[in-house]
Protein backbone atom coordinates (compact mmCIF):
# COMPACT_ATOMS: atom_id res chain seq x y z
CA UNK A 1 0.00 0.00 0.00
CA UNK A 2 0.86 3.54 -0.62
CA UNK A 3 0.22 5.81 2.03
CA UNK A 4 -0.01 9.45 2.30
CA UNK A 5 0.49 11.38 6.00
CA UNK A 6 -0.51 15.01 5.86
CA UNK A 7 1.51 16.79 8.64
CA UNK A 8 4.73 17.56 9.55
CA UNK A 9 5.20 17.45 13.29
CA UNK A 10 5.56 15.14 16.33
CA UNK A 11 2.30 14.06 16.19
CA UNK A 12 2.58 13.18 12.35
CA UNK A 13 6.06 11.12 13.25
CA UNK A 14 3.98 9.04 16.04
CA UNK A 15 1.73 7.86 13.35
CA UNK A 16 3.75 6.75 10.98
CA UNK A 17 6.25 4.73 13.08
CA UNK A 18 3.05 3.25 14.34
CA UNK A 19 1.45 2.12 10.67
CA UNK A 20 4.93 1.74 9.71
CA UNK A 21 4.75 -1.95 11.28
CA UNK A 22 1.62 -2.73 8.98
CA UNK A 23 3.23 -5.15 6.51
CA UNK A 24 1.21 -3.93 3.17
CA UNK A 25 2.78 -1.05 3.69
CA UNK A 26 5.10 -0.16 0.54
CA UNK A 27 5.82 3.43 1.29
CA UNK A 28 4.91 6.97 3.35
CA UNK A 29 5.09 9.80 2.26
CA UNK A 30 4.85 12.59 4.73
CA UNK A 31 3.45 16.14 2.72
CA UNK A 32 5.31 18.10 4.42
CA UNK A 33 7.19 16.14 6.81
CA UNK A 34 10.19 17.16 8.68
CA UNK A 35 14.06 16.42 9.04
CA UNK A 36 13.32 13.27 11.38
CA UNK A 37 10.16 12.08 9.74
CA UNK A 38 12.64 11.69 6.81
CA UNK A 39 13.87 8.81 8.20
CA UNK A 40 10.55 7.18 8.37
CA UNK A 41 9.07 8.51 5.35
CA UNK A 42 9.62 10.25 2.03
CA UNK A 43 8.97 13.81 2.86
CA UNK A 44 7.58 15.99 -0.22
CA UNK A 45 8.14 20.14 0.30
CA UNK A 46 3.89 20.51 0.26
CA UNK A 47 2.29 22.80 2.73
CA UNK A 48 -0.39 20.94 4.86
CA UNK A 49 -2.83 23.36 4.02
CA UNK A 50 -2.13 23.30 -0.06
CA UNK A 51 -5.11 21.53 -0.39
CA UNK A 52 -5.00 21.38 -3.74
CA UNK A 53 -1.29 20.09 -4.47
CA UNK A 54 -2.00 17.42 -2.23
CA UNK A 55 -4.85 16.33 -3.89
CA UNK A 56 -2.73 16.73 -7.45
CA UNK A 57 0.29 14.61 -5.50
CA UNK A 58 -1.79 11.73 -4.10
CA UNK A 59 -3.78 11.22 -7.81
CA UNK A 60 -0.22 11.64 -9.47
CA UNK A 61 1.69 8.56 -7.11
CA UNK A 62 -1.35 6.67 -6.92
CA UNK A 63 -2.14 6.40 -3.00
CA UNK A 64 -3.93 3.62 -1.79
CA UNK A 65 -4.87 5.59 1.63
CA UNK A 66 -4.22 9.16 2.84
CA UNK A 67 -4.31 10.22 6.82
CA UNK A 68 -5.03 13.72 7.43
CA UNK A 69 -3.90 14.69 10.80
CA UNK A 70 -3.40 18.66 11.24
CA UNK A 71 -6.59 20.76 12.16
CA UNK A 72 -6.61 23.22 9.11
CA UNK A 73 -6.63 20.84 6.59
CA UNK A 74 -9.67 18.91 7.87
CA UNK A 75 -11.37 21.82 8.09
CA UNK A 76 -10.47 23.16 4.81
CA UNK A 77 -12.11 19.88 3.47
CA UNK A 78 -8.96 17.62 2.68
CA UNK A 79 -10.67 14.47 3.15
CA UNK A 80 -13.49 16.24 0.77
CA UNK A 81 -11.13 16.76 -2.10
CA UNK A 82 -9.18 13.48 -1.52
CA UNK A 83 -12.50 11.55 -1.45
CA UNK A 84 -13.68 13.03 -4.32
CA UNK A 85 -10.68 11.54 -6.32
CA UNK A 86 -11.67 8.19 -4.89
CA UNK A 87 -8.66 8.09 -2.55
CA UNK A 88 -9.69 6.89 1.07
CA UNK A 89 -9.14 9.15 4.26
CA UNK A 90 -9.14 8.58 7.99
CA UNK A 91 -9.99 12.01 9.09
CA UNK A 92 -13.58 13.41 9.00
CA UNK A 93 -15.31 15.84 6.22
CA UNK A 94 -15.05 19.72 6.59
CA UNK A 95 -18.97 19.57 7.67
CA UNK A 96 -17.76 17.33 10.44
CA UNK A 97 -14.14 18.81 11.26
CA UNK A 98 -16.31 21.87 12.55
CA UNK A 99 -16.76 20.71 15.92
CA UNK A 100 -13.19 22.00 16.10
CA UNK A 101 -13.21 24.65 13.52
CA UNK A 102 -16.08 26.62 15.65
CA UNK A 103 -16.31 26.68 19.25
CA UNK A 104 -19.49 28.63 18.70
CA UNK A 105 -20.73 25.72 16.86
CA UNK A 106 -19.37 22.88 19.44
CA UNK A 107 -20.76 24.79 22.47
CA UNK A 108 -24.73 25.40 20.51
CA UNK A 109 -23.74 21.50 19.79
CA UNK A 110 -23.51 20.75 23.44
CA UNK A 111 -26.11 23.09 24.87
CA UNK A 112 -28.50 21.48 22.23
CA UNK A 113 -28.17 17.93 22.74
CA UNK A 114 -27.18 18.35 26.95
CA UNK A 115 -23.83 17.64 26.52
CA UNK A 116 -22.35 18.77 29.77
CA UNK A 117 -20.07 21.74 29.53
CA UNK A 118 -19.45 24.73 30.82
CA UNK A 119 -21.79 27.84 30.44
CA UNK A 120 -20.95 30.59 27.99
CA UNK A 121 -22.23 32.86 26.09
CA UNK A 122 -21.21 33.68 21.66
CA UNK A 123 -20.36 36.84 20.79
CA UNK A 124 -19.46 38.74 17.35
CA UNK A 125 -19.71 42.14 18.77
CA UNK A 126 -17.15 43.53 20.68
CA UNK A 127 -19.23 46.62 22.19
CA UNK A 128 -21.33 43.45 23.59
CA UNK A 129 -18.83 41.06 24.70
CA UNK A 130 -17.33 44.32 26.40
CA UNK A 131 -20.60 45.01 28.60
CA UNK A 132 -21.06 41.17 29.09
CA UNK A 133 -17.95 41.32 31.38
CA UNK A 134 -19.47 43.93 33.97
CA UNK A 135 -21.80 40.93 34.60
CA UNK A 136 -20.38 37.76 35.15
CA UNK A 137 -17.60 36.87 37.69
CA UNK A 138 -14.06 35.85 37.63
CA UNK A 139 -12.14 33.96 36.37
CA UNK A 140 -13.29 33.55 33.19
CA UNK A 141 -12.24 31.99 29.70
CA UNK A 142 -12.04 34.01 26.78
CA UNK A 143 -11.52 31.77 23.15
CA UNK A 144 -11.23 32.63 19.89
CA UNK A 145 -13.86 30.84 17.41
CA UNK A 146 -11.67 29.49 14.93
CA UNK A 147 -8.62 27.63 14.81
CA UNK A 148 -5.61 29.26 16.69
CA UNK A 149 -3.17 26.62 17.10
CA UNK A 150 -3.87 26.01 20.49
CA UNK A 151 -3.15 29.51 21.58
CA UNK A 152 -6.78 30.96 21.17
CA UNK A 153 -7.89 30.63 24.60
CA UNK A 154 -7.50 33.00 27.55
CA UNK A 155 -8.34 32.25 31.22
CA UNK A 156 -8.79 36.04 32.34
CA UNK A 157 -8.34 36.08 36.50
CA UNK A 158 -9.69 39.86 36.54
CA UNK A 159 -11.90 42.14 34.16
CA UNK A 160 -9.06 43.84 32.99
CA UNK A 161 -7.42 40.64 31.84
CA UNK A 162 -10.81 39.73 30.03
CA UNK A 163 -11.11 43.06 28.67
CA UNK A 164 -7.54 43.03 26.83
CA UNK A 165 -8.45 39.36 25.67
CA UNK A 166 -11.37 40.75 24.44
CA UNK A 167 -9.76 43.56 22.64
CA UNK A 168 -6.98 41.49 21.28
CA UNK A 169 -8.87 39.11 19.97
CA UNK A 170 -11.74 41.02 18.34
CA UNK A 171 -9.84 44.52 17.71
CA UNK A 172 -5.95 43.76 17.39
CA UNK A 173 -7.05 40.58 15.43
CA UNK A 174 -3.83 38.29 17.25
CA UNK A 175 -5.68 35.55 15.73
CA UNK A 176 -6.85 36.97 12.80
CA UNK A 177 -10.54 35.90 11.49
CA UNK A 178 -10.55 33.04 14.02
CA UNK A 179 -11.18 35.80 16.55
CA UNK A 180 -13.91 37.60 14.53
CA UNK A 181 -16.36 35.36 16.82
CA UNK A 182 -15.59 34.94 20.52
CA UNK A 183 -16.75 32.72 23.18
CA UNK A 184 -16.60 33.99 26.75
CA UNK A 185 -17.30 30.68 29.29
CA UNK A 186 -17.79 30.04 32.73
CA UNK A 187 -14.42 29.26 34.42
CA UNK A 188 -14.44 25.45 35.36
CA UNK A 189 -11.97 24.14 37.89
CA UNK A 190 -10.82 20.03 38.44
CA UNK A 191 -8.15 17.68 37.17
CA UNK A 192 -7.94 18.14 32.82
CA UNK A 193 -8.40 14.28 31.17
CA UNK A 194 -7.54 14.10 27.49
CA UNK A 195 -9.33 10.79 25.78
CA UNK A 196 -9.00 10.38 22.01
CA UNK A 197 -11.54 7.84 20.80
CA UNK A 198 -11.68 5.79 17.34
CA UNK A 199 -15.23 6.35 15.40
CA UNK A 200 -16.36 5.40 12.38
CA UNK A 201 -19.81 7.56 13.01
CA UNK A 202 -21.51 4.64 14.59
CA UNK A 203 -19.78 3.08 16.79
CA UNK A 204 -16.90 4.95 19.32
CA UNK A 205 -14.23 2.99 20.75
CA UNK A 206 -11.94 5.13 23.42
CA UNK A 207 -8.20 5.00 23.66
CA UNK A 208 -6.10 5.60 26.68
CA UNK A 209 -6.52 8.98 28.49
CA UNK A 210 -3.76 10.64 29.10
CA UNK A 211 -2.71 14.50 31.10
CA UNK A 212 -1.12 16.62 29.03
CA UNK A 213 1.00 19.86 30.47
CA UNK A 214 0.32 23.14 28.70
CA UNK A 215 2.53 25.19 30.31
CA UNK A 216 5.63 26.46 29.67
CA UNK A 217 7.69 26.04 32.82
CA UNK A 218 7.85 23.94 36.26
CA UNK A 219 4.54 23.40 38.31
CA UNK A 220 2.40 24.63 35.73
CA UNK A 221 4.02 28.53 35.30
CA UNK A 222 4.81 30.11 32.20
CA UNK A 223 2.86 30.98 29.63
CA UNK A 224 0.72 28.49 27.65
CA UNK A 225 2.28 25.98 25.35
CA UNK A 226 1.09 23.37 22.31
CA UNK A 227 1.88 20.73 25.14
CA UNK A 228 5.38 20.25 26.81
CA UNK A 229 4.84 16.55 27.74
CA UNK A 230 2.18 14.11 28.49
CA UNK A 231 1.46 10.50 30.43
CA UNK A 232 -0.66 7.83 29.95
CA UNK A 233 -3.07 6.91 31.77
CA UNK A 234 -4.67 9.96 32.89
CA UNK A 235 -5.17 8.46 36.94
CA UNK A 236 -8.25 10.82 37.21
CA UNK A 237 -9.52 8.82 34.62
CA UNK A 238 -11.29 6.18 36.41
CA UNK A 239 -13.73 3.12 35.49
CA UNK A 240 -16.53 5.25 36.66
CA UNK A 241 -15.31 8.45 35.14
CA UNK A 242 -15.21 6.49 31.63
CA UNK A 243 -18.48 4.86 31.71
CA UNK A 244 -19.92 8.39 32.98
CA UNK A 245 -18.22 10.05 30.00
CA UNK A 246 -19.04 7.62 27.84
CA UNK A 247 -22.99 7.38 28.62
CA UNK A 248 -23.16 10.95 28.80
CA UNK A 249 -20.66 12.76 26.74
CA UNK A 250 -18.81 10.51 23.88
CA UNK A 251 -21.75 8.40 22.67
CA UNK A 252 -24.44 12.04 23.09
CA UNK A 253 -21.72 13.68 20.74
CA UNK A 254 -21.26 11.22 18.10
CA UNK A 255 -25.50 10.79 17.76
CA UNK A 256 -25.56 14.90 18.02
CA UNK A 257 -22.95 15.03 14.90
CA UNK A 258 -25.35 12.29 13.03
CA UNK A 259 -28.51 14.35 13.95
CA UNK A 260 -27.18 17.19 12.27
CA UNK A 261 -26.01 15.77 9.13
CA UNK A 262 -22.29 15.95 10.23
CA UNK A 263 -21.35 12.23 10.71
CA UNK A 264 -17.99 12.22 12.39
CA UNK A 265 -15.77 9.33 11.46
CA UNK A 266 -11.73 9.37 12.24
CA UNK A 267 -10.59 10.31 15.80
CA UNK A 268 -12.15 12.49 17.87
CA UNK A 269 -10.57 14.11 20.95
CA UNK A 270 -12.46 14.77 23.99
CA UNK A 271 -10.90 17.76 26.27
CA UNK A 272 -12.77 16.77 29.29
CA UNK A 273 -12.16 18.48 33.17
CA UNK A 274 -13.59 16.61 36.02
CA UNK A 275 -15.37 19.08 38.48
CA UNK A 276 -17.25 18.46 41.53
CA UNK A 277 -20.49 18.02 39.58
CA UNK A 278 -18.98 15.47 36.72
CA UNK A 279 -16.93 15.57 33.88
CA UNK A 280 -17.81 18.25 31.28
CA UNK A 281 -16.11 19.10 27.96
CA UNK A 282 -13.77 21.44 27.68
CA UNK A 283 -13.30 21.45 23.84
CA UNK A 284 -13.15 19.26 21.51
CA UNK A 285 -10.34 18.39 18.53
CA UNK A 286 -11.54 16.97 15.20
CA UNK A 287 -8.24 15.09 14.99
CA UNK A 288 -5.58 13.07 17.10
CA UNK A 289 -3.90 15.30 19.96
CA UNK A 290 -0.66 16.78 19.94
CA UNK A 291 1.79 15.55 22.05
CA UNK A 292 -0.96 12.91 23.36
CA UNK A 293 -0.61 11.50 20.44
CA UNK A 294 2.67 10.22 21.50
CA UNK A 295 1.88 8.46 24.93
CA UNK A 296 -1.21 7.09 23.54
CA UNK A 297 0.11 4.82 20.43
CA UNK A 298 2.69 3.42 22.02
CA UNK A 299 0.44 2.15 24.20
CA UNK A 300 -1.67 0.41 21.50
CA UNK A 301 -1.17 -3.38 20.58
CA UNK A 302 -3.38 -3.52 17.67
CA UNK A 303 -2.58 -2.56 14.10
CA UNK A 304 -3.30 1.40 13.71
CA UNK A 305 -3.70 1.64 9.96
CA UNK A 306 -6.53 -1.77 10.68
CA UNK A 307 -7.58 0.37 13.32
CA UNK A 308 -8.18 3.50 10.37
CA UNK A 309 -9.19 1.82 7.44
CA UNK A 310 -12.18 1.04 10.06
CA UNK A 311 -13.26 3.83 10.92
CA UNK A 312 -13.35 4.55 7.00
CA UNK A 313 -15.39 2.02 5.85
CA UNK A 314 -17.73 1.59 9.03
CA UNK A 315 -16.54 -1.80 10.64
CA UNK A 316 -15.35 -0.12 13.72
CA UNK A 317 -17.62 -2.42 16.03
CA UNK A 318 -16.04 -5.82 14.58
CA UNK A 319 -12.27 -4.49 14.94
CA UNK A 320 -9.71 -5.58 17.67
CA UNK A 321 -8.60 -2.22 19.59
CA UNK A 322 -6.55 -3.65 21.95
CA UNK A 323 -3.60 -1.14 24.33
CA UNK A 324 -1.58 -2.60 26.84
CA UNK A 325 -1.79 -2.50 31.14
CA UNK A 326 1.42 -0.46 31.00
CA UNK A 327 2.40 3.38 31.09
CA UNK A 328 3.78 5.78 28.81
CA UNK A 329 5.64 9.20 29.68
CA UNK A 330 6.62 11.97 26.70
CA UNK A 331 8.71 15.19 27.84
CA UNK A 332 8.82 17.48 24.85
CA UNK A 333 12.11 19.13 24.29
CA UNK A 334 11.86 22.64 23.36
CA UNK A 335 13.66 25.83 22.26
CA UNK A 336 14.22 27.76 24.96
CA UNK A 337 12.09 30.79 24.79
CA UNK A 338 9.50 28.87 23.21
CA UNK A 339 5.90 30.01 23.01
CA UNK A 340 7.41 33.39 22.37
CA UNK A 341 10.78 34.06 20.47
CA UNK A 342 13.58 31.39 20.09
CA UNK A 343 16.82 30.38 18.03
CA UNK A 344 17.03 28.26 15.85
CA UNK A 345 19.45 26.22 13.84
CA UNK A 346 21.52 23.91 16.36
CA UNK A 347 22.44 20.21 15.49
CA UNK A 348 20.89 17.63 17.60
CA UNK A 349 22.28 14.37 18.65
CA UNK A 350 19.79 11.49 19.23
CA UNK A 351 21.95 8.13 20.37
CA UNK A 352 21.08 5.72 17.48
CA UNK A 353 19.06 3.30 20.08
CA UNK A 354 16.87 5.67 20.97
CA UNK A 355 15.81 6.75 17.68
CA UNK A 356 12.78 4.66 17.94
CA UNK A 357 11.53 6.25 21.09
CA UNK A 358 11.98 9.64 19.75
CA UNK A 359 9.24 11.62 17.59
CA UNK A 360 10.35 15.02 16.03
CA UNK A 361 8.10 18.01 15.71
CA UNK A 362 10.46 20.75 14.55
CA UNK A 363 13.99 20.16 12.76
CA UNK A 364 15.43 20.24 9.13
CA UNK A 365 17.87 18.14 7.45
CA UNK A 366 21.00 20.17 5.97
CA UNK A 367 24.08 18.55 4.72
CA UNK A 368 23.01 15.35 6.27
CA UNK A 369 22.55 17.22 9.92
CA UNK A 370 19.48 17.54 11.85
CA UNK A 371 18.72 20.93 12.81
CA UNK A 372 16.87 22.65 15.57
CA UNK A 373 13.94 24.82 13.39
CA UNK A 374 10.84 24.86 15.55
CA UNK A 375 9.97 25.50 19.37
CA UNK A 376 9.20 22.10 20.05
CA UNK A 377 11.82 20.36 18.97
CA UNK A 378 11.68 16.45 19.73
CA UNK A 379 8.94 14.04 21.53
CA UNK A 380 11.04 11.64 23.86
CA UNK A 381 8.44 8.79 24.97
CA UNK A 382 9.17 5.80 27.27
CA UNK A 383 6.89 3.04 27.84
CA UNK A 384 6.95 1.01 30.99
CA UNK A 385 4.65 -1.61 33.59
CA UNK A 386 4.20 1.49 35.76
CA UNK A 387 4.08 5.05 35.57
CA UNK A 388 6.98 5.82 37.69
CA UNK A 389 9.33 3.99 35.85
CA UNK A 390 8.23 5.23 32.07
CA UNK A 391 8.56 8.42 33.80
CA UNK A 392 12.29 7.86 34.96
CA UNK A 393 13.06 6.24 31.64
CA UNK A 394 11.70 8.99 29.48
CA UNK A 395 13.84 11.65 31.27
CA UNK A 396 16.77 8.99 31.34
CA UNK A 397 16.29 9.01 27.27
CA UNK A 398 16.28 12.94 27.38
CA UNK A 399 19.78 13.75 29.24
CA UNK A 400 21.34 11.65 26.56
CA UNK A 401 20.25 13.95 23.97
CA UNK A 402 21.41 17.29 23.20
CA UNK A 403 21.32 20.35 21.09
CA UNK A 404 21.88 24.22 21.90
CA UNK A 405 19.09 26.14 23.63
CA UNK A 406 17.84 22.64 24.48
CA UNK A 407 14.61 23.12 27.40
CA UNK A 408 12.47 21.01 29.19
CA UNK A 409 10.04 20.65 32.00
CA UNK A 410 11.66 18.79 34.73
CA UNK A 411 7.89 17.84 36.21
CA UNK A 412 5.99 15.87 33.66
CA UNK A 413 4.06 12.86 35.33
CA UNK A 414 4.61 14.30 38.91
CA UNK A 415 0.92 15.69 39.46
CA UNK A 416 -0.02 11.61 38.47
CA UNK A 417 2.38 10.21 40.45
CA UNK A 418 1.14 12.55 43.14
CA UNK A 419 -2.35 11.51 42.81
CA UNK A 420 -1.69 7.83 42.62
CA UNK A 421 0.37 8.12 45.70
CA UNK A 422 -2.37 9.61 47.64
Amino acid sequence: MKILVVGGGGREHAVIKAIKKNSNVEVIYALPGNGGIAEDAVCVNVKATDVESIVDFAVEKGIDYAIVTPDDPLCLGAVDALNAKGIPCFGPEKKAAIIEGSKAFSKNLMKKYGIPTASYEVFSDRKKALAYLETIEYPTVVKADGLALGKGVIIANTKAEAIDAVNSMMADKIFGASGNNIVIEEFLTGPEISVLSFTDGKTVVPMVSSMDHKRARDNDEGLNTGGMGTIAPNPYYTEAVAKECMDKIFVPTINAMNAEGRTFKGCLYFGLMLTKNGPKVIEYNCRFGDPETQVVLPLLESDLLTIMQATTNGTLDATEVKFSNGSACCVIMASDGYPSSYEKGYEITIPDDLKDSVYVAGATLKDGKLLTSGGRVLGVVATAPSLEEAVDASYSKVRKISFGNAYYRKDIGKKALDKREA
